[in-house]
């Protein structure tokens, strides 16, 4: 079992910068792949960005390369999401989830946290 717990989230002005930490627990956490997804309201939930469990493969969103970097801290079992040059289009709930890169399968899921760029 692993718990996913999101933070970082907040209200922020076009053009600004945020980092997203999702701390994983759970004996087996850190042999997982991990993903950030995002949920607009009224949008369905959309694939951000994907790091496997050695850092050695790491995808991305179109709508998010050049501005996002995902990056992961196994010492401490954490994945972080640095988000730059953010726009309003990126207003969203963004999620922190742990799978298998290979099948793009993802079993565990965090609460999400909010995610708001004014104009």
């Amino acid at each position: 079992q692993v718990q996913l717990v999101e933070s970082g989230g907040g209200l922020v002005q076009a053009g600004d910068s945020l980092r997203l930490t999702c701390a994983a627990s759970g004996r087996t956490a850190s042999n997982y792949a991990m993903a950030w997804f995002r949920q607009a309201p009224g949008e369905e939930r959309e694939f951000v960005a994907a790091i496997s469990w050695n850092s050695d493969r790491i995808h991305y969103a179109d709508s998010v390369r050049g501005r996002f970097t995902i990056s992961r801290d196994n010492a401490d079992i954490r994945v972080y999401l640095q988000m730059d040059s953010l726009k309003p289009e990126d207003t969203a709930i963004y999620y922190c989830a742990a799978g298998i890169l290979a099948i793009f399968e993802w079993e565990y899921w965090g609460q999400g946290t909010q995610v708001t760029v004014s104009s």
